[in-house]
């Protein structure tokens, strides 16, 4: 029978020492490697293995449909999924489908009504973590999305989107009536 190391903290079983000093590290906070480019630390030496082609702008990993690059090979294998359609993970609830677990665990909030992120100025609360950033620029003034055509600034994307229609003269939603006024005028 194969040896298994457990984890005195949380139980979780390994198949060799080594593994199992890796995942202590959770639990320790201990991080022995850094990069010496930027200084930021990890539990084991693959984290920085793959930190550093940040740093070196190396993306092993190609997409052979649409040649996009990647630094890690499962980010290109989740990527594969917009080719493919797979969604592998279904909502117990509503039977909808994600490409990630991460964006499952999100979409489950739909349903368990967990808002785990804060405002710490207005306690407004957010699903997404990115809501809450963007939702910060409230406070902040902070307005980080550059019309490049008459400068206008935004707090978040989607607003200067659809204000580039002004420039544009498109519209998301043709409506009949809204033609025919502009047409009467």
């Amino acid at each position: 029978m194969e040896r298994t190391y457990c984890c005195d903290v949380c139980n979780k079983i390994f198949n060799n020492a080594g593994s199992l000093k890796i995942h202590q590290r959770v639990h320790t906070g201990e991080r022995p490697y850094h990069c010496d480019v930027c200084n930021k630390t990890f539990s084991d030496r693959s984290n920085l293995k793959v930190h550093l082609r940040v740093h070196t702008g190396e993306r092993s990993y190609h997409c052979d449909v649409c040649h996009k690059t990647f630094r890690k090979l499962q980010h290109l294998k989740v990527h594969q999924r917009v080719h493919t359609g797979e969604r592998p993970y279904s909502c117990d609830v509503c039977k909808k489908r994600f490409r990630t677990v991460e964006h499952l665990k999100v979409h489950q909030r739909v349903h368990t009504g967990e808002r785990p992120y804060r405002c710490d100025v207005c306690n407004k609360t957010f699903r997404k973590q990115e809501h809450l950033k963007v939702h910060q620029r409230v406070h902040t003034g902070e307005r980080p999305y550059c019309c490049n055509m008459c400068n206008k600034t935004f707090s978040d994307r989607s607003s200067m989107k659809v204000h580039l229609r002004v420039h544009t003269g498109e519209h998301s939603h043709p409506c009949d009536m809204y033609d025919k006024t502009l047409k009467d005028n």
